[in-house]
């Protein structure tokens, strides 16, 4: 006889909790090592971030990871010999992942330039000088596939000199955390602070789709730390402080 074990939404939401927290932990100290690293170097140039950053970064994106990118950022004029640059680095398909560098324009009289502080993944982080968790999107600059990308301000002396980060190819997310919503009582949906749709066990919920209802969106986004229940019977939880929140009963 087999026997299935269910799982409560509010245990579902810690377990979610937890896959995320670990990336969260591992970016936290790479804020740490270039934040002291940058200190300690004095003049900021981008032979310095380079090095720093690789140290962390190929490591992340060529092992057992969810990672496919990951590095540094700068904030324009940061760096003392580049007003703009990414030291940002790819992990490969292959068997065994390898590690590229992201190849990038960095010259703003260039038609291809990006400027890439108006993205959200440098916007938010810039304006709240907190960690931020963007998408899922379609990231045309990197993998030209559905992502997530998670970064965190990096600030000496009171400034924030660039962002550092990583980025989780959706698909890969889906083989870690359908199983574990796949464990609750009811159907869930997983999405971030604005309502998008990170994964579901609802097929008709595609991940990067939003949720329209207007008082479902509103508890969404104003993630109270506490369980939220709605007029029809929807709840919402926080899964901890990922900024990511399980939608249960719809």
């Amino acid at each position: 006889m087999t026997t299935t074990t269910t799982r409560s939404p509010a245990d579902v939401a810690i377990s979610v909790a937890a896959t995320i927290d670990d990336i969260f932990a591992m970016i936290d100290g790479w804020r740490d090592l270039l934040q002291s690293g940058l200190t300690s170097a004095g003049e900021l140039t981008a032979e310095t971030v380079d090095a720093l950053s690789e140290t962390f970064a190929v490591p992340a994106v060529t092992g057992e990871t969810l990672l496919t990118g990951a590095g540094f950022v700068a904030a324009p004029g940061a760096l003392s010999d580049a007003e703009w640059h990414l030291a940002w680095w790819l992990g490969t398909t292959g068997t065994p992942r390898t590690a590229r560098r992201l190849a990038t324009i960095d010259d703003p009289a260039h038609e291809q330039f990006r400027d890439y502080t108006a993205l959200e993944w440098w916007r938010v982080p810039a304006t709240t000088g907190a960690r931020h968790l963007t998408g899922p999107y379609v990231d045309y600059v990197c993998t030209d596939d559905y992502t997530v990308t998670i970064t965190t301000p990096v600030v000496l002396h009171g400034a924030m000199v660039g962002v550092v980060g990583a980025d989780a190819l959706v698909d890969r997310l889906e083989r870690v955390l359908l199983p574990v919503l796949r464990a609750g009582e009811t159907p869930v949906t997983l999405v971030n602070a604005s309502g998008r749709v990170v994964t579901s066990t609802d097929a008709r919920r595609e991940p990067g789709s939003m949720l329209r209802d207007d008082g479902l969106t509103a508890a969404v986004r104003a993630l109270s730390p506490e369980p939220v229940r709605l007029a029809d019977g929807t709840v919402v939880l926080p899964c901890g402080d990922t900024s990511l929140a399980l939608v249960v009963g719809r």
